[in-house]
């Protein structure tokens, strides 16, 4: 930790919600993938408290992989809870909390209908399996199971220290107002690949293709990359 770890106390937004974000990204990225600095706005835009209450991070990989977070007690209209993936190969899109279950209700039965919810009336978004979906139950299991068998278990104190170095990180730069490196003592994991790298390349012509996509009249474009000269050219076959 570094010299900040008492103004990290207050539970602003980026400690309390941001260090569950920062460890989704790390089992996202590979948890081998080291981060190396960090870009992070911070403020209080609403409540009356010290602490944050909104903060936006950008965390850099050392495979060059960038991994953004946004967390928010000013977000109105309920829990919202989502995690996006962009790879080379795909995206996901996870909605954990308010796409599940929708229902609209103009009675409403009164007393709680999920975490965060501000109503019982109009269009609501319970929550069937709360516990299940805040990752509690998985949590759990892993642990005792863990105990159990005498191994550790998948998030272990170290992932912990990560993560604090990564949210010291993230509160200096909030301070800085530029990119700080993320200090962490004792990383042993061997060197990333970085993500460039590792993706195969498609030569047409002694080019490399950067993208291609078929158009509305049946032809397909290219855009081709010329290694020697830099020089990018569209191509319509």
């Amino acid at each position: 930790m570094t010299p900040h770890r008492t103004s990290l106390l207050g539970g602003g937004a980026m400690i309390d919600m941001g260090c569950h974000c920062v460890e989704i990204i790390r089992n996202f990225v590979g948890k081998q993938n080291r981060p190396v600095e960090v870009m992070c706005w911070s403020d209080t835009l609403v409540h009356p408290v010290t602490a944050e209450d909104h903060a936006i991070a950008l965390i850099r990989f050392e495979s060059g992989a960038i991994g953004q977070i946004e967390v928010s007690w000013a977000f109105r209209g309920g829990m919202d809870l989502r995690d996006e993936v962009s790879g080379t190969e795909g995206t996901i899109w996870l909605n954990h909390w308010l796409a599940g279950f929708e229902m609209f209700t103009a009675a409403g039965q009164g007393g709680y209908v999920a975490e965060k919810a501000e109503q019982n009336t109009g269009w609501l978004f319970p929550v069937g399996d709360e516990a299940g979906e805040l990752g509690y139950t998985d949590m759990f299991t892993d642990m005792f199971a863990a105990m159990d068998a005498g191994h550790a278990p998948r998030e272990t104190f170290w992932d912990g220290y990560v993560v604090n170095a990564v949210t010291d990180a993230c509160y200096a730069s909030a301070r800085s107002k530029r990119w700080e490196p993320i200090h962490i003592e004792g990383w042993q994991a061997a060197a990333t690949e970085k993500i460039r790298d590792s993706i195969p390349r498609h030569m047409i012509d002694g080019q490399e293709l950067i993208k291609e996509e078929v158009m509305p009249d049946g032809k397909t474009k290219r855009l081709l990359h010329n290694p020697q000269t830099g020089r990018v050219t569209q191509q319509v076959v």
